[in-house]
């Protein structure tokens, strides 16, 4: 299953940031078991480590409101993690909205990302649909431009299966690079290694524009991370 392209539409960003954040605490409540399990998109993290991040950033942006954020106690367990992620979220999520919808959609980006990196973790699916999926790759994409830009490098079109279609980079398109809508977030979120990206359906050699998916936060990994796994116990 992939992610899909019926309908998408572009959710305001506290809408998909609650969905992010529902998600979650559903997975986790049926894998309880899961804190220590490793995450392969983020070799030095547990999924406690991932949650724990999650919510370090919720605490960020709230204080970048100006609002209070509620002070925690020592090291939370799985379950008070997502406790105080529920709080935080009640207090984000109404400034998201009341400053436009728009506003937060590098910390949606940042949420899903990690969603799928938990979903992976989990050996599961990702999601046949997403809320958040549609904003957060358009941030992707917004980013890998302008690596593509500062590089020199021709514009690259981008496009999936079903149909839809992307351009990053500035001027006529020197390649297309067709994949599926789920593997190309990964690969412009830093989680598929160069040799998985171009071993990917490309109308020219791929080789001008592999350095510039490293970019931002994100830089693909030396070995490929994401091939195999073991679910977790639930």
């Amino acid at each position: 299953m992939t992610i899909s392209e019926q309908d998408a539409v572009v959710a305001e960003d506290y809408v998909g940031y609650a969905e992010v954040r529902r998600n979650i605490r559903r997975l986790l409540e049926e894998y309880p078991g899961a804190a220590a399990h490793p995450v392969p998109a983020c070799p030095e993290w547990t999924v406690r480590d991932l949650l724990a991040h999650l919510v370090e950033i919720a605490e960020r942006v709230l204080a970048r409101f100006g609002a209070a954020v509620p002070p925690a106690r020592g090291k939370l367990r799985l379950g008070e993690l997502l406790d105080r992620w529920d709080t935080l979220g009640a207090g984000i999520e109404p400034l998201l909205e009341s400053a436009g919808g728009q506003r937060g959609d590098v910390l949606v980006t940042d949420a899903f990302t990690h969603e799928l990196d938990l979903r992976y973790a989990l050996g599961l699916d990702f999601p046949v649909e997403h809320v958040a999926w549609v904003a957060s790759f358009e941030v992707l994409v917004r980013g890998f431009s302008g690596s593509i830009v500062e590089r020199g490098l021709p514009a690259l079109r981008i496009r999936t299966p079903g149909g839809g279609a992307w351009l990053a980079g500035a001027g006529p398109a020197g390649a297309t690079l067709t994949a599926r809508p789920d593997v190309l977030y990964r690969s412009l979120a830093g989680r598929r290694s160069l040799d998985q990206i171009s071993a990917l359906t490309w109308s020219a050699d791929p080789g001008p524009w592999l350095p510039a998916f490293a970019w931002g936060p994100f830089r693909p990994p030396m070995a490929p991370v994401e091939m195999s796994h073991r679910r977790p116990a639930a």
